[in-house]
Formats: C-alpha cells, sequence, structure tokens
C-alpha cells in the first residue's frame, strides 16, 4: 500500500518536475544569467559599462569565479541540471504531500488535488516570501543558517494554521490558525547587513514575480498529478487510521 502511494507521488513529481523544468528554461533561467553579470560588480556601479569591466574588476571577478568552485557550464549542461532538480524537487513534494494526507486522514482526490497544491505553495513558497523574496546572484543576504531555521519555521507554522483552518471550525481554532501565520512575519526573517547591490531593482523584481508564478503553477501541477495518480494506482489507500 505504501509502495504505491510513494510511486504515485514519484511519477506526479517527475511530471510536474519537466512541466517546471520548461517554465524555468525560458521564465527564470534567463533572469539568472542576466543577473549574473552584476553578480562581482560593485554596488553603486554604473550598469551602462557592465559589458566593459577593469582590470581589477576583471580580476576579482574570475578569483571569484575560482573561488566559487564548480558549476554548470551554461546551456545544455545547465539546463540538464534544472531539470533534474525540478524533477527531485518535485518527487520530493509530491511524496510530502502524500504523507501529510495519509498522516492527517484528509485523501487527496480529483476534487481537492488543486487545492492541496495551493496550500503547498502557500506554506513552502509564498509565506517564507513574505520575509525572505527569492534572491538572483550577486544580492546580498543575511546569515545562512539563520534563514534556513527562520524558512524552516515558517514552512511548518504555515502548514499547521492550514490543518487547522481545513479540519476546525471553532473561532479559537482560528484564531490559532491567524497566530500560527502571522507569528514568523511578526519575529522577522533574518535581513542582510544592508540591502545595497549592483542587480537592478526591476530585473529583482521581475525575478520575484516570475519565481512565485512558476511556483504556485509547479505546486498546482503536483497536487492535480497526484490526486490523478493515486487514484489510478491507490484508489484503496484507507485513511480511516488517521482519522480515528
Amino acid at each position: 500500500m505504501i509502495g504505491r502511494v510513494l510511486l504515485a507521488a514519484l511519477l506526479a513529481g517527475i511530471a510536474a518536475g519537466l512541466l517546471m523544468a520548461a517554465i524555468q528554461h525560458v521564465r527564470i533561467t534567463p533572469l539568472i544569467l542576466e543577473a549574473e553579470k552584476y553578480e562581482h560588480a560593485p554596488a553603486g556601479h554604473d550598469h551602462g559599462s557592465a559589458g566593459s569591466p577593469t582590470n581589477g574588476q576583471a580580476v576579482a571577478n574570475a578569483e571569484s569565479e575560482e573561488d566559487a568552485g564548480w558549476k554548470p557550464e551554461d546551456g545544455m549542461e545547465r539546463t540538464l541540471y534544472t531539470t533534474l532538480a525540478s524533477v527531485v524537487s518535485g518527487a520530493g513534494f509530491a511524496a510530502l504531500l502524500a504523507g501529510v494526507s495519509f498522516v492527517s486522514g484528509l485523501p487527496i482526490t480529483r476534487r481537492n488535488g488543486l487545492m492541496w497544491g495551493l496550500c503547498g505553495f502557500l506554506a513552502v513558497h509564498l509565506a517564507p516570501a513574505a520575509g525572505l523574496a527569492p534572491e538572483l546572484p550577486g544580492m546580498p543576504a543575511g546569515d545562512l543558517f539563520l534563514r534556513q531555521t527562520w524558512w524552516i519555521a515558517t514552512i511548518v507554522a504555515t502548514g499547521l494554521a492550514l490543518y487547522l483552518l481545513a479540519t476546525r471550525r471553532e473561532p479559537l481554532a482560528v484564531l490559532a490558525a491567524i497566530a500560527l501565520i502571522a507569528l514568523p512575519q511578526v519575529i522577522g526573517a533574518p535581513q542582510p547587513p544592508t540591502h545595497e547591490s549592483g542587480v537592478p531593482a526591476g530585473l529583482s523584481a521581475e525575478f520575484v514575480a516570475n519565481t512565485l508564478a512558476a511556483a504556485a503553477v509547479f505546486w498546482c501541477l503536483i497536487g492535480s498529478f497526484l490526486a490523478y495518480a493515486l487514484e489510478r494506482l491507490a484508489s484503496d489507500v484507507s485513511y480511516e487510521h488517521a482519522a480515528a
């Protein structure tokens, strides 16, 4: 039984990941490539001369690239690794939704699969983005460990809030859900010492908008595909154990 649920999650995640990779290739990767032109440039540099760095800047860029270690080459190699990451993420997120569904006793069906996907987007992407917006290369960032801790805590708190809203109608439960959603934002995400960056503000805003839109589509695909796969491969799975 568990094996068929995992198989359904794997197939749904792969399908959603392949489509997400196509969206990334068209809408997101070009923005990242554009931002990389500014990654090693001083925050106050003249954008009009970005294509002709000084000798000192060129040396600094070369040293930074050496320190950064291995990274995929632009073109086919980068596309391949981006696609692989999208597929692995899709499979992982689909397994996460299936696990939450099984443990909570709330089945994923064709009627609510899209809603499950939207809830995943709200918890994993939209709520954290309120404090930590998607970042382009070259943008300043706070302490990595603190950001990861805040990000995970926000996902957990938002997920619990959505569970309360989906299963309880008592005023106290609704208030608790609202408090869980608000608490990470009240605490605040770790911020960088400065927000100065050589990346143009318009490029950053476009990246945030496209990243969140793509994530919303990604999660909707995961929820919808998972609902279909579960119906075909694991329609006899019982949720009574969790509801008891």
